[in-house]
């Protein structure tokens, strides 16, 4: 195959036999399950003891740590942990320490109640979404590391399995907790939970740690400051110097400070209106009439086959023509895919119409997130991968962990407004969908600004 051809539909089903694919699916299922334990199942808890939208809303806000778990990341990339790395590696050692971690809250979280202690059970989420945003960099780094420079080719199947285990891990004990929630209460629900957590401790025990030429780069990173600070290699400031500094000055220089600023600005900006969405869409569910079962049933079993579908899609289409196209495409059908559910405020608890909507997001959503990971990827340099992507990650998830905590409070102001409630096609839920749609606008412009960047990027692809 020359470098400028794109690879048959044969070779690129065939690249997805790679066993490599099956550890990075493992792990991303221990990534998402995080985000059910103290996101979803966390909301309708919530909203079941009588907390206001505005409250739940505002306890998302402990997911503010993943926009920052860029400042600790370094330390995944350079300290290795006593004991746990000679038996299990740099990566493995480091998300094993922050699942036993995740598993000890979570029991502690299943003997609380938070409409009489919310204080402790937001203090154990907190503790939770630290251990899971740590262990995010450790698992992006796995990720990365797995497949060489001479490979980036894959990532779009990486990101593919990274996805596919993300809501695989989300989605399905999600179903189990909705489904089960009326039945065994909340408290059981989260008993459940903390024996998921066992079996993705034992997923960690079964994956094989990557081979990188990470502390070779290092070490030579190590050597040039050593030079340039005239100090020996094993000195405190040039340990500090290539912990904290090196990650983002090779970066910068890289890309260019002009263009690695603009790109940073659109990492941020790409699924922020997907990410207010996101945070509403449980008590969004309750509030026009669905149960916690049909939530169970249509957003998380339905979902989740949708979306290991159309992920699956989604990647053989970026693998075949590119990321480029992907995220134009992809963030032009997610931002519309929000219209859907301004319909289902309109409509109300109509199930086929809660059918067509997830199925219609999910479709969106899978493939943009594939483009928008895989671009994140190719942006990453091998000696400090997991710093490089959690900054990168971090600016991707502000809008979703930080920024989206104020939307429940948006959709009460919006709320506030007499002249919505007097039009009888429009609400103040579907005026916040509406909404959600109008803030994916500025990144898709920002796609055909950096065209020639991305193109670059992709004919690196290419000849790699």
């Amino acid at each position: 195959m020359s470098p400028s051809s794109h690879p048959t539909w044969r070779e690129t089903l065939n690249s997805y036999l790679d066993r490599r694919l099956l550890w990075v699916f493992m792990l991303g299922c221990a990534s998402g399950f995080p985000w059910l334990l103290i996101g979803s199942n966390m909301s309708g808890w919530l909203k079941d003891a009588g907390l206001t939208r505005t409250a739940i809303g505002l306890f998302g806000s402990i997911f503010a740590v993943y926009a920052i778990n860029w400042m600790w990341a370094p330390l995944i990339d350079r300290v290795k942990l006593p004991v746990l790395h000679r038996t299990l590696g740099q990566r493995r050692s480091w998300i094993f320490l922050m699942q036993v971690i995740m598993l000890v809250c979570t029991l502690f979280i299943a003997n609380t109640d938070p409409s009489f202690n919310l204080w402790l059970t937001s203090v154990l989420a907190f503790t939770i979404a630290l251990a899971s945003a740590t262990q995010d960099i450790a698992v992006d780094a796995f990720r990365i590391d797995s497949f060489g420079e001479q490979e980036k080719s894959k990532m779009p199947q990486a990101a593919a399995m990274a996805v596919i285990g993300w809501w695989t891990g989300y989605s399905l004990p999600g179903y189990f907790a909705f489904i089960n929630a009326d039945s065994i209460g909340w408290n059981g629900v989260y008993y459940g939970m903390a024996g998921f957590i066992g079996l993705l401790i034992l997923f960690t025990l079964f994956v094989g740690e990557p081979d990188s030429k990470r502390d070779e780069l290092q070490a030579e990173a190590e050597s040039r400051y050593a030079k340039r600070l005239n100090q020996g290699e094993n000195s405190v400031l040039v340990w500090f110097s290539v912990t904290i500094v090196e990650p983002f000055a090779e970066f910068f220089r890289r890309n260019g400070v002009k263009v690695a600023l603009t790109l940073l600005l659109f990492v941020f900006l790409f699924k922020i209106g997907e990410a207010f969405l996101g945070r509403m869409s449980i008590v969004f569910y309750k509030e026009i009439g669905f149960s916690n079962e049909q939530i169970g049933h249509y957003s998380k079993l339905i979902g989740w086959g949708a979306t290991v579908i159309f992920t699956l899609i989604g990647s053989a289409i970026n693998v075949r023509f590119g990321v480029v196209k992907g995220l134009l495409i992809g963030g032009i059908a997610m931002a519309a895919s929000n219209l859907m559910f301004a319909l289902m405020a309109h409509v109300g608890p109509n199930e086929n119409l809660f059918l067509a909507t997830i199925i219609v997001d999910n479709f969106t959503s899978a493939f943009a997130t594939i483009a928008f990971v895989s671009f994140l990827t190719f942006l990453t340099g091998r000696a400090f991968s997991a710093t490089q992507y959690a900054l990168l990650a971090s600016l991707g998830n502000l809008g979703r962990t930080t920024l989206s905590s104020f939307s429940g409070s948006l959709v009460d102001w919006i709320e506030q407004f007499e002249w919505i409630h007097n039009i009888t096609w429009l609400d103040p839920w579907s005026f916040f969908f509406v909404l959600t749609t109008i803030m994916v606008i500025p990144s898709l412009a920002m796609i055909v600004g950096l065209r020639k960047h991305f193109k670059k990027l992709q004919d690196m692809q290419k000849t790699a």
